[in-house]
């Protein structure tokens, strides 16, 4: 056994190393840190790489959704139908504008919110629906446009694990009215620290999300509404430019690691592993999830030959606290699957290597039992 640790994550720069180097060089240099030719440069280059229209910059990802709601008017008195399996965020996001999180059951294999678990809950305070782009994995959006469009609701795609993944081949975000991005660090494409983005192709949405963004100012020191802060900085702005163009080249990555493990692991363990499939080629592998009934046990003999491994998520959003005001509903596969989940190693300076020794600790053969692994 090697004392080397495989890390779930490496956030250093590597190959970006110089590129973002200079970008902050840039930035210091000028002396302008808040919404400046950095963030407008950000904004039109993200704009091309997700093929949207408008990209507004915000201060998170969480902001993005929030303000998203806001600006379409959806508040105090409606609801949005959201996922049971998403980080708790997403909902959040919903009650900060006012609204009511309704939470839909998932598809036990794309891991993201059930069409028809969503159509079911549609009542007549629906505004929206809110579906996650969960690990990577496009969720079925052409099936959710659909019942969007029957009830005349408002489609927000939350982007925040998914950059440039596609569903059936369309960009995701470009379906729904909005779309919100994440660039927390860990994000397929991440700043050096919170940051987020709203695409669009509604040219009033755009206008009002930058004016909701910056005090509700629509000339300076002139408010026409009650507005927070929520704004990209230069600095990661000029971080992100900088990365941008190595987006597609790292998705590549991520997929070539995805199948190097979905490859690895057909053999044999000591308990029974199951691969959520890839369900679209779309997928982006922001995580890589196993499923297993023992997850503490394998968590634990991982951890013992030298591999990290982090759960996401260990609890339905309907069983949250913070959620206890909303009405929960009963979501059997999301409860189900929440106690099943484990992320390995999966980001795109990951070797080979590294996967291999994950593949081939989660493949062990017990001496005292043998089960396979389901793919």
């Amino acid at each position: 056994m090697t004392n080397q640790r495989v890390n779930w994550i490496d956030l250093r720069p590597q190959e970006d190393a110089e590129d973002v180097a200079v970008a902050i060089r840039r930035v210091v240099d000028r002396g302008w840190f808040v919404l400046g030719p950095e963030v407008e440069g950000f904004e039109a280059e993200f704009s091309d790489a997700t093929s949207s229209q408008h990209t507004v910059s915000l201060a998170s990802g969480t902001d993005a959704l929030t303000l998203t709601l806001r600006a379409l008017g959806i508040g105090s008195g409606d609801e949005v139908i959201t996922t049971a399996l998403s980080a708790a965020f997403t909902a959040q996001a919903i009650m900060m504008a006012g609204a009511r999180p309704v939470f839909a059951d998932i598809d036990p294999d794309r891991l993201t919110v059930d069409p028809a678990a969503v159509e079911a809950l549609v009542g007549p305070s629906t505004a929206a629906i809110m579906p996650v782009h969960l690990y990577g994995q496009p969720a079925d959006i052409p099936a959710l446009a659909r019942v969007a469009d029957r009830h005349g609701l408002a489609l927000i795609e939350d982007c925040a694990q998914a950059h440039l993944a596609t569903c059936q081949g369309v960009p995701i975000g470009t379906t729904g009215i909005a779309a919100a991005y994440s660039f927390y660090p860990t994000k397929n494409l991440g700043a050096f620290g919170d940051g987020g983005a709203v695409c669009t192709r509604d040219a009033a949405l755009d206008t009002r999300l930058r004016r909701l963004r910056n005090g509700g100012q629509t000339t300076r020191n002139h408010h026409t509404e009650a507005a927070a802060h929520s704004r990209l900085d230069e600095m990661q702005a000029a971080v992100l430019r900088a990365r941008l163009p190595y987006l597609a080249g790292w998705t590549t990555r991520r997929r070539a690691l995805a199948a190097q493990y979905r490859a690895g692991l057909t053999g044999t363990t000591d308990t029974t592993v199951v691969v959520p499939p890839a369900c679209d080629p779309g997928h982006v592998y922001h995580l890589f999830p196993l499923r297993t009934a023992a997850r503490d046990g394998l968590r634990k003999h991982l951890h013992a030959h030298g591999i990290d491994t982090l759960i996401h998520y260990p609890t339905p959003l309907q069983n949250q606290p913070a959620f206890a005001d909303a009405g929960p509903n009963h979501c059997p596969v999301a409860t189900s699957i929440c106690d099943e989940l484990l992320s390995v190693p999966l980001y795109p300076g990951l070797t080979d290597a590294a996967v291999t020794r994950v593949v081939d600790a989660v493949t062990v053969v017990s001496a005292a039992r043998q089960h396979r692994i389901i793919v």
